[in-house]
């Protein structure tokens, strides 16, 4: 009952996407029709059409969603903190938050991404190129502030960061024994103890960006 109330309140849109995202991870993206869609989502075909121009722009919709998100989180953690540290550990919370926020959506992409056809991919590949330039900005605004060391390579240190941090869908689960914001430590930690100077140690310890463990 709680789940048809639900549904009934959510935009005819949101019905199809929340629809489709359990469709395809149960079946996959080609196990999937529009009329399953638009059964479960209680509406027409006409209605499907009417907001999506076919299956491929669902899926699509569906990367987009959480994309958007993390850049518009991403650029926010940027604007609004003033060292490049602060600046990295809210972006990598804000990139880490996303899977705890659209599991569903990113689980789906990944899996079935493939299926997209060409015109779709390259305006993924533009997002992900604007979100890979907003790291790289900041690991290069550290390196000049003497936070982060200068010899890193910040193209191989932003991958490296969006590698580990992107394997993340695999992995997590909600009910597990540590929360995003445990993760997110580890994670920082790693990445900071890689790419900091002597200085940007002081200040991240100062903050507890990373954890301190037992000295002599």
């Amino acid at each position: 009952m709680g789940g048809e109330k639900t549904l009934v309140m959510q935009s005819l849109k949101e019905r199809i996407i929340e629809s489709a995202l359990d469709l395809f991870r149960h079946k996959g993206y080609h196990g999937v029709s529009v009329d399953e869609i638009v059964e479960t989502a209680g509406t027409s075909k006409g209605g499907f059409y009417h907001k999506f121009k076919s299956k491929d722009a669902l899926l699509y919709e569906i990367h987009d969603i959480f994309i958007s998100h993390v850049i518009k989180e991403t650029k926010k953690a940027y604007d609004q903190n003033e060292t490049p540290i602060d600046q990295v550990c809210a972006m990598l919370y804000a990139f880490t938050n996303v899977f705890d926020v659209y599991q569903r959506h990113i689980t789906v992409f990944y899996d079935e991404s493939a299926y997209l056809p060409p015109e779709f991919k390259a305006i993924i590949k533009e997002k992900r190129t604007e979100y890979r330039k907003l790291i790289e900005q900041v690991i290069e605004d550290g390196k000049k502030s003497g936070h982060f060391r200068p010899e890193i390579s910040t193209t191989i240190t932003t991958m490296a960061i969006i590698g580990l941090v992107n394997w993340t869908y695999k992995w997590y689960r909600q009910n597990g024994s540590l929360t995003m914001e445990q993760i997110t430590l580890h994670f920082n930690d790693l990445i900071l103890r890689g790419i900091l100077t002597d200085q940007g140690t002081l200040e991240a310890e100062e903050k507890k960006y990373v954890m301190l463990g037992i000295r002599d």
